[in-house]
């Protein structure tokens, strides 16, 4: 089915000043939902997912955090966090006139998507999380960003040259996810180390008090053998939120290479959100 695709910006606006933010919208209507990558990736990767559920009849937004994608880039480690990350995705629904949405997310998205709903309950209909980092995570992530950390700071040059040479690739040439694969290559040094530094430093999720106070449902997808998205903290997870189901992917690349059961189930979650609100406010004018 072919759906709308609309491409936007905004501002999200600080103590420091203002940053600008893109965004992709799938299809119409106010059954809203926003998606979130992964860190140091690009909106484009929730494309395939965010075309089958607008297809669905949903309403649904991709955004590049601020430091990823086409998305400005401070050179500020102050300027990166989940919190922050989770005041853009607000500032997102602010600027749509969405008073909530179903929040979802892979990885660090996911992680951003439980810090809206602790700060913003109201603003929440649903979550749709896949490979949060949490308690299980945090040694392995450590060890993985510190690498292009390091780089990023002591050695600019390499991820300047990573960037060239991933840009003269085109990506209508390649298959989807080769080519978002690429555009992980396409970073800053300096922003790079900040956004790191930021993240590695700073918290990284709700606390396990307050995520089991969230009470908006949720849909937890975990992946069997990911040290760095262990499928035990989606497990956890989903225990912690009262109203939480857990489904465990068949392997890492399911949903990237065979998405129809996971996409269905995305489906089938973000659907019944809406629906339970409509009956709800259809009772509540009885």
């Amino acid at each position: 089915m072919l759906v709308s695709e609309r491409v936007g910006q905004f501002f999200f606006h600080t103590e420091d000043g203002r940053d600008r933010l893109e965004y992709t919208e799938y299809g119409s209507g106010d059954s809203w939902v926003v998606l979130v990558h992964g860190q140091l990736m690009t909106r484009r990767m929730h494309e395939p997912l965010a075309r089958a559920l607008a297809g669905s009849g949903l309403h649904v937004v991709t955004l590049d955090l601020l430091g990823h994608g086409r998305s400005d880039r401070p050179a500020d480690p102050l300027a990166y966090s989940v919190q922050a990350f989770g005041e853009q995705v607000v500032a997102l629904l602010d600027h749509l006139g969405a008073p909530e949405a179903v929040v979802g997310g892979t990885s660090l998205g996911a992680n951003v998507a439980l810090e809206v709903a602790v700060a913003a309950p109201d603003r929440v209909r649903g979550l749709l999380l896949e490979m949060p980092v949490l308690d299980n995570a945090l040694e392995a992530s450590i060890v993985a960003a510190s690498p292009l950390l390091l780089a990023s700071r002591l050695l600019p040059v390499s991820v300047d040259g990573a960037r060239l040479l991933s840009g003269v690739v085109p990506r209508s040439l390649l298959p989807f996810w080769a080519g978002v694969a690429l555009d992980v290559l396409d970073q800053r040094p300096g922003a790079t180390a900040a956004l790191l530094h930021g993240l590695l430093f700073g918290r990284v999720a709700p606390m396990s008090r307050e995520r089991r106070r969230i009470t908006a449902p949720a849909l937890v997808v975990g992946h069997t053998r990911d040290p760095i998205h262990p499928a035990a903290d989606a497990a956890m997870l989903a225990a912690e939120i009262p109203d939480a189901e857990f489904v465990s992917a068949r392997s890492l690349l399911e949903w990237r290479l065979r998405p129809e059961r996971l996409t269905g189930a995305a489906i089938g979650f973000c659907q019944s959100c809406w629906r339970v609100q409509r009956r709800r406010r259809r009772s509540a004018t009885r």
